[in-house]
């Protein structure tokens, strides 16, 4: 939208002369008389009005050399004439905006024809007022609501879920992912683990409250622990070494019989050495004897 001054009102010379002087058109002695120049002629008043003068755009009548004329692009007005087309405010001083339909506005009415509309109440938004453009979209900065708790977001952070808007209390509480162990919403960050969301901070050892994000754990009964307490506190010691069993590194593979345990590599016949993980065996006591073993005892 272009706003424009009118140039000055256009004043014609008038004078009085002391030799004689004819009109050009009707050459009427203008000597003691007030004449117009008009296109280096000098012109009387009443050859002027008649033949010379402008148009007024609006009015439809002459412009007479007695009266204030404004002009714009080859337009030209009476200077009572030159009013907005809308609200007929004078602008002969005010600054105005030319349509392409010809009409004049004043800045206001403009805004209003032409201006853009708020989205959310979709009256014109004027040039000035607090407003947000989103999306080369506009909102009153009042209409700039939150989709769920319908309050102005103003200068919060917000986000877009398709065409609604929300503000981040309200998209972390309707949008984002629970902690699998606080049920709080997740707003940044986060790890999952057996297909479950949990804080970062939140994914802590059972035992000595330590996080476990980017470290080895192990779980036990829907608790997670760090290396360290799972072997301390939770893990089945071997019955032959007496260290932890914690499926970590080397023997992984565990033998169980009547309610104890070992590694795969320390459940060997006492005797000779031989493994017999996966293989017949004798118990004695607490003693492991392959069959050959347990015969010469």
């Amino acid at each position: 939208m272009a706003f424009y001054k009118h140039t000055a009102p256009r004043s014609y010379l008038s004078a009085t002369m002391t030799d004689r002087f004819d009109c050009y058109y009707c050459r009427d002695n203008l000597h003691g008389k007030k004449y117009v120049k008009k296109d280096d002629k000098h012109v009387c008043p009443k050859c002027f009005d008649k033949l010379c003068a402008n148009t007024c755009a609006e009015c439809k009548r002459p412009i007479g050399a007695d009266s204030k004329e404004l002009h714009h692009k080859n337009r030209h007005w009476h200077e009572d004439c030159f009013r907005c087309a809308k609200c007929y405010k004078p602008l002969a001083s005010e600054q105005f905006n030319a349509r392409d339909d010809g009409k004049i506005m004043c800045g206001k009415c403009s805004s209003r024809e032409d201006g853009n509309r708020c989205q959310g109440c979709y009256k014109v938004v004027m040039p000035g007022s607090q407003n947000v453009e989103y999306k080369k979209k506009v909102w009153h900065e009042e209409c700039f609501t939150c989709f769920d708790c319908k309050q102005p977001i103003r200068t919060q952070s917000f986000l877009a879920k398709g065409e609604d808007i929300y503000c981040a209390p309200c998209h972390d509480k309707k949008f984002a992912k629970k902690c699998f162990h606080c049920k709080q919403p997740i707003t940044s960050g986060g790890i999952s683990y057996q297909d479950q969301p949990w804080h970062s901070d939140g994914f802590v050892c059972r035992t000595c409250r330590k996080s476990l994000a980017g470290v080895r754990f192990t779980s036990h009964e829907d608790s997670v622990y760090c290396v360290d307490c799972y072997k301390t506190d939770v893990a089945k010691k071997c019955h032959g070494c007496k260290n932890p069993i914690t499926g970590f590194g080397h023997g992984t593979n565990v033998v169980n019989y009547e309610g104890y345990s070992w590694h795969d590599y320390c459940f060997n016949c006492k005797r000779c050495s031989l493994t017999l993980a996966n293989k017949r065996f004798v118990i004695s006591g607490d003693h492991i004897h392959c069959p050959d073993c347990a015969k010469k005892l």
